[in-house]
């Protein structure tokens, strides 16, 4: 059973391969929805007020980073390099557009513009695809497979300078 949940998905059969993948998306969707609100405009803190709160909380934001690279880890140390960053960063960064895209920023009424949805976005794409590429390498080191290492063609003529062997 270690087996069929911690080895390597590409010795795995397509059966099982597939629906792996699709649930750890489907995971990463729904660590999103349940962590960020869908509405992530500024709202004003009381009706009146020129005074905005954000409806992202920092408890929200630290649990999705922390689901984001436990997945990221797992399919890390399972599947190839850019699977994670497709299965774990891709479904976040789809549905925070969306999000984004739904719920366009109405006029700011003291005149002074904010920041622009989309460098919002951009900015934290690139978080979520650093943060999943470096757990996905840490975990990558944790592999039982050597084949898909590229430790042996790094490594492979590395040999000691012959004026630094001892006699």
């Amino acid at each position: 059973m270690t087996e069929k949940l911690l080895g390597p998905l590409s010795k795995r059969p397509w059966t099982e391969r597939w629906p792996t993948r699709l649930l750890g998306a489907a995971l990463s969707s729904a660590a999103y929805l349940l962590c960020v609100p869908w509405d992530l405009r500024d709202h004003p803190v009381s009706p009146g007020t020129a005074a905005e709160a954000t409806p992202v909380t920092v408890l929200g934001v630290a649990a999705l980073a922390v689901l984001l690279l436990l997945l990221a880890a797992y399919f890390g140390r399972r599947d190839a390099l850019a699977w994670p960053l497709l299965l774990v960063a891709a479904p976040p960064a789809t549905l925070m557009y969306l999000s984004f895209h739904t719920h366009p920023e109405p006029p700011e009424p003291s005149g002074a513009p904010g920041w622009p949805w989309q460098l919002i976005w951009a900015f934290s794409t690139l978080v979520i695809a650093a943060g999943v590429l470096v757990a996905t390498s840490v975990a990558r080191r944790f592999r039982e497979d050597a084949e898909e290492s590229l430790d042996g063609l790094v490594f492979a003529h590395q040999h000691p300078h012959p004026c630094r062997q001892r006699a």
